[in-house]
């Protein structure tokens, strides 16, 4: 039996929430394919976060904590994965949170909306409207949110959005456990960490950086470097493989 402990064992609590969350609509079913892929990224980087991803998330809070106007964007895969997670982030960053999904109903968003506020977030909403340069249903922003944002957090991000809110002049933190997919290519910052680890840590961050560390953290961003890192990590990982 696997301990509760054991990164399988989450693992396995994770694909039973998430397949519950499909069925009751709020996962789309194509993110479970997403999910999937992840998770493969996942087993490569050993199911840890890394040195590079904590280096990472502390970058990503110092960006935060240092914001005009920072957005947490959240699609189903992130509330049915990390509700209080985002909550918690929200409390230590003053970050505003906002749903913004791919296969849009106004019925997933409102069950999204109402998972986050059970589990203590402070969810932006109101009318939405076609802010956004996309053709598809993630153009949809409130004024006020992620369309007047400066820093925008993407949790379980896709290519196109990023590549958009990047071309507005954004700031985009994505978390991907993809280092070589276009959204971790295009981000200004890119966490390669599995999105349940990556929030409290970069809640941890927010806590305990001091000023003098988050002006080191900013001048010193390189995601180049970050995600070089990564791809290192991974690799050294599979050299070893059968040791």
């Amino acid at each position: 039996m696997i301990s509760p402990d054991h990164p399988r064992y989450r693992s396995l609590v994770t694909r039973e929430r998430l397949a519950a969350c499909a069925k009751k609509g709020v996962v789309a079913m194509e993110g479970l394919t997403a999910h999937g892929r992840g998770e493969a990224f996942d087993y490569l980087i050993g199911e840890r976060t890394t040195e590079s991803a904590r280096r990472a998330e502390e970058t990503a809070a110092a960006m935060l904590m240092t914001a005009r106007h920072p957005v947490i964007s959240v699609n189903g895969n992130t509330a049915a994965l990390a509700s209080r997670e985002i909550a918690e982030l929200q409390k230590a960053s003053g970050a505003l949170v906002e749903v913004n999904l791919f296969h849009r109903t106004e019925e997933r968003v409102a069950m999204i909306e109402k998972i986050l506020a059970a589990a203590g977030a402070d969810v932006f909403s109101g009318e939405a409207e076609r802010l956004l340069p996309l053709s598809h249903d993630r153009a949809w922003s409130r004024r006020e949110g992620m369309f007047s944002a400066d820093i925008v957090l993407v949790p379980l991000e896709d290519g196109d959005r990023c590549e958009a809110l990047v071309g507005m002049g954004k700031q985009v933190i994505a978390i991907d456990l993809n280092p070589l997919s276009r959204t971790a290519q295009h981000a200004t910052l890119t966490i390669v960490d599995e999105v349940t680890r990556a929030l409290p840590e970069i809640t941890r961050a927010c806590a305990e950086l001091s000023a003098e560390d988050r002006t080191r953290l900013l001048a010193t961003s390189d995601n180049h470097y970050l995600l070089s890192e990564a791809i290192r990590e991974i690799t050294m990982r599979l050299a070893h493989a059968l040791d």
